[in-house]
């Protein structure tokens, strides 16, 4: 393996910092929602944009996840194992809370229904085998990311992450403008702002490195 260590920079080190406060207090929603949040009174239905939204974005996490500690076994930068692990964590907890409020509305947590259908993109073309929502990797790429090492897996890592966290930030985008439980129109809310800060940070990572998001 061949990676190269980078100093975190005191503003890069509050970047990160700030983006994993903010998702640590979009955390906190699962809280509110059992206590007796606004939204936590409004059971929405199977077919809403708060269920869709639930049930999509678990997926979209569920990979973000995945990619993420797979770049943490292929290099030793401590800047890209760092944001990875930061991802992995923030990404886990918020499918974690995602899936508890299905569980809390009593709502199935697949549906027959293509992804996206709650946005009015159920009929949305795939990018290729595994990619079933915007920004989401196929199976071919992961299986790539999987044989990288160094440089090359931060800068893939790095492309794929950007792209990731952009098709986050639609979903998310959406939700916020459709979904009626205020308390995961908050979440999606932090998700927004803290995914807009990571993929400027990246963009500098990646400029670093001599390479550009792919899109």
């Amino acid at each position: 393996m061949h990676g190269r260590a980078v100093p975190v920079t005191p503003r890069r080190a509050g970047w990160i910092a700030g983006a994993a406060a903010a998702a640590l207090v979009a955390a906190g929603a699962i809280t509110y929602a059992v206590a007796g949040d606004d939204g936590a009174n409004r059971v929405p239905t199977a077919d809403s944009a708060d269920a869709g939204f639930a049930r999509d974005m678990a997926v979209h996490h569920q990979q973000a996840v995945e990619m993420s500690y797979l770049v943490r076994d292929r290099t030793e930068d401590e800047e890209v194992r760092r944001l990875a692990y930061d991802i992995a964590q923030t990404q886990a907890n918020q499918r974690g809370m995602l899936i508890g409020w299905l569980d809390l509305w009593g709502l199935p947590k697949v549906s027959s229904d293509p992804p996206m259908t709650w946005m009015g993109m159920g009929d949305m073309p795939s990018a290729g085998e595994g990619s079933l929502m915007p920004g989401m990797a196929t199976d071919a790429e992961m299986e790539k990311l999987a044989t990288l090492d160094g440089k090359r897996a931060e800068v893939y890592w790095l492309q794929l992450m950007t792209e990731h966290h952009r098709g986050g930030v639609h979903m998310a985008g959406g939700c916020v403008d459709r979904c009626t439980v205020g308390v995961e129109k908050r979440l999606a809310r932090g998700m927004v702002e803290s995914q807009e800060s990571e993929i400027r940070l990246m963009a500098d990572l990646l400029a670093e490195r001599g390479a550009k998001p792919r899109t």
